[in-house]
């Protein structure tokens, strides 16, 4: 049995100390509000984001940042990624030389472009990062529908071991050294389901979300591969898979904030709507600086980016798109 503390109490933080909870760990689940901690302990039951699961009393939830931090075998960071380095700054002065780490949130810094895991090291440099991605919604973890995610470590054995903490008869888990590509995977695609939401919500069909998911998958690996990653992982569950269930999904908060957008809200009214945070929103502006950095043509993302920020209509984006110059999907020359 592991001692594990939980930092982020929203839907993905909650379902994934049920699944913890289920394999007879001992958890600590921390949120910084105090109505949420008041609700989850006198419901056992997360009201707002995952209603109709009931929690096991074992599960502790707390405001205590301590209690949950201290000297635990792993912490998981699941706070949304907007937060991740306040609260890793936070958690710098309570926890252990060597601590474990495992990063499960979605999103990269706007200002410096940093993946999370690499904001964690930053604000906490004695500790030891891994991450877990993949085709998760929380509301179907939380039921314990099968899912599948990867781990990704720089050591193997790290890998393994978080690998079995966390996995199940209900939550499979594979293993990966690719921290990058599986967080570069986990953070665009938030960005192209904005997009595929859009498309809905202007009344398109599946012809144009088909195109969406296979173009969008290519521009994440133009990116992904000119920045480290692997190509493997962009075909795997970090990349294609969990674009295409955040592009398929009601689950995905992205795409119904996308949907509301297409509809005609302004971005502010749509995240207001969906009531939680969209992370699209939050990298779309790193991913768009990503692929000029690395030079790395990316028309979906520069479109959503001129939706939400530039004041463009979803249609005319559409139409840009779809008006761009001809080119092959695969060249001669390298066929």
């Amino acid at each position: 049995m592991a001692d594990i503390g939980i930092v982020g109490a929203g839907s993905w933080g909650t379902a994934l100390a049920l699944v913890l909870n289920d394999n007879k760990h001992k958890v600590v689940v921390w949120s910084a509000l105090e109505d949420e901690i008041q609700m989850l302990n006198k419901e056992r039951e997360h009201k707002d984001k995952l209603p109709g699961v009931k929690l096991p009393e074992e599960i502790v939830f707390t405001t205590d940042l301590k209690l949950t931090c201290q000297d635990k075998d792993i912490l998981v960071l699941a706070v949304p990624s907007p937060f991740t380095r306040s609260t890793a700054h936070l958690m710098a002065d309570v926890v252990k030389k060597d601590q474990l780490i495992v990063s499960v949130a979605k999103g990269i810094e706007e200002e410096t472009l940093n993946t999370l895991s690499m904001i964690i090291k930053e604000e906490i440099p004695c500790s030891r990062v891994a991450v877990l991605s993949g085709p998760s919604h929380a509301e179907e973890v939380s039921r314990r529908i099968p899912t599948t995610c990867v781990v990704g470590a720089k050591e193997k054995e790290i890998a393994k071991y978080i690998q079995d903490i966390f996995m199940n008869e209900n939550f499979r888990i594979y293993t990966s050294p690719d921290i990058l590509g599986i967080e570069l995977g986990g953070s665009l695609k938030n960005v192209v389901a904005l997009a595929a939401g859009v498309a809905d919500g202007l009344g398109y069909g599946d012809n144009t979300k088909a195109a969406l998911i296979t173009r969008g998958i290519t521009e994440i690996t133009r990116l992904g591969t000119k920045m480290g990653g692997n190509i493997k992982t962009f075909s795997g569950l970090t990349g294609i898979g969990d674009l295409i269930v955040t592009c398929a999904s009601m689950h995905s908060r992205n795409r119904r904030a996308g949907i509301l957008i297409g509809q005609g809200k302004t971005m502010q009214e749509a995240m207001d709507e969906v009531k939680m945070v969209v992370e699209g929103v939050y990298s779309a502006k790193a991913a768009l600086a990503l692929s000029k950095k690395y030079d790395v043509p990316m028309p979906i993302i520069e479109q959503i980016n001129l939706i939400l920020f530039g004041g463009k209509s979803a249609k005319d984006a559409v139409k840009d798109l779809m008006k761009r110059d001809k080119t092959d999907e695969l060249s001669w020359e390298e066929y």
